[in-house]
């Protein structure tokens, strides 16, 4: 289950197209630090910042083998911010079917 925290931090890692883009990188499979750092026109340390924010929100996950760091991506996060969308999106848009159903019944034309 997730909890406002946890959304938020979700959310706010995708905020960035750094971020994003790191993400769809490390969907094609496990890097190297430097290797997911390499494309960006930013310092290493730029980009450690943006991949401790990835990691902060769970969206990455470290392991380090001696000197070498590999990230790899992990969907639960996402997953769960999707669901807590499409559950919204359902609550809202059925509040408003039903206003706009109580609206037509006062205006005499109940479509």
């Amino acid at each position: 289950m997730s909890t406002p925290k946890t959304l938020d931090r979700t959310l706010t890692a995708l905020a960035d197209p750094t971020r994003r883009a790191i993400l769809q990188r490390l969907s094609l499979g496990e890097a190297r630090v430097t290797d997911v750092a390499k494309p960006f026109r930013m310092s290493l340390n730029a980009v450690s910042k943006h991949i401790l924010i990835l990691e902060r929100a769970k969206l990455v996950e470290r392991r380090k083998v001696g000197r070498d760091h590999f990230l790899s991506y992990s969907s639960e996060p996402l997953d769960t911010a999707a669901k807590w969308m499409d559950d919204t999106r359902a609550f809202w848009g059925s509040r408003l079917d039903a206003l706009e159903r109580l609206l037509r019944e006062e205006d005499g034309n109940p479509k």
